[in-house]
């Protein structure tokens, strides 16, 4: 199926200057794995990158810096427990991208009638806010806006709002100007990655209901 929705530039720039947050990161490197046109995208970025770190002088380098590299390179490594993620795919129904493979998958837990969510926890990024999304065919999503950018990759079935149609390898990425209720197609259930820089205003007394659920 053609990919459609892509990372912008900007966060194409960020993801290839390893400035975008863990949670984005991910969504956006699961994208990138089904997608020949970004990959081709990033590495002209990581091109002008590369040429303007050559254009600028050399700096001097801390004399600390090799332990402080250290020491945040143990504090990222994954703990020995965290389970991998290989041991969920038959629990959530699906497999899993590649990208996420040292992810905790959390269980499915109950969002409203019709409606799945499951916590991702990254190794070493324990405050990103990521997880799956499940809908039923033909489900109507709680009407919601964006303080933030929020990052959405559909992993299987379709999303549609006023803004389009979005189905598996699409990347949708919604700011604080979007303000939506996002439709599941009839034709399977629909199953996304999302992770959020901001957080996500739900509206009505459904959205004040499912907010504490979320936990975010």
């Amino acid at each position: 199926m053609r990919i459609n929705h892509h990372p912008s530039d900007e966060t194409l720039a960020r993801f290839a200057a390893g400035t975008l947050s863990a949670g984005p990161a991910l969504v956006v490197s699961v994208h990138l794995e089904g997608c020949p046109v970004c990959r081709d995208r990033l590495g002209r970025f990581e091109a002008v990158g590369g040429a303007m770190l050559d254009d600028m002088p050399p700096a001097p380098l801390a004399a600390d810096l090799f332990g402080r590299t250290m020491e945040r390179l143990a504090i990222a490594q994954p703990s020995p427990a965290r389970r991998p993620f290989t041991r969920r795919q038959s629990a959530l129904g699906f497999e899993l991208p590649k990208a996420m493979r040292d992810c905790e998958i959390g269980p499915w837990r109950w969002l409203g009638p019709g409606f799945r969510w499951s916590k991702v926890r990254i190794a070493g990024s324990p405050d990103a806010k990521v997880m799956l999304l499940k809908g039923r065919a033909g489900l109507h999503l709680p009407a919601h806006g964006h303080s933030g950018r929020e990052f959405m990759q559909i992993l299987s079935g379709s999303l549609s709002d006023e803004r389009g149609r979005y189905v598996p390898g699409d990347l949708d990425e919604a700011d604080d100007d979007v303000d939506h209720r996002p439709v599941v197609g009839r034709e399977a259930d629909c199953i996304c990655l999302a992770a959020l820089e901001g957080d996500t205003r739900l509206h009505g007394l459904l959205g004040r209901l499912l907010r504490p659920l979320v936990g975010f």
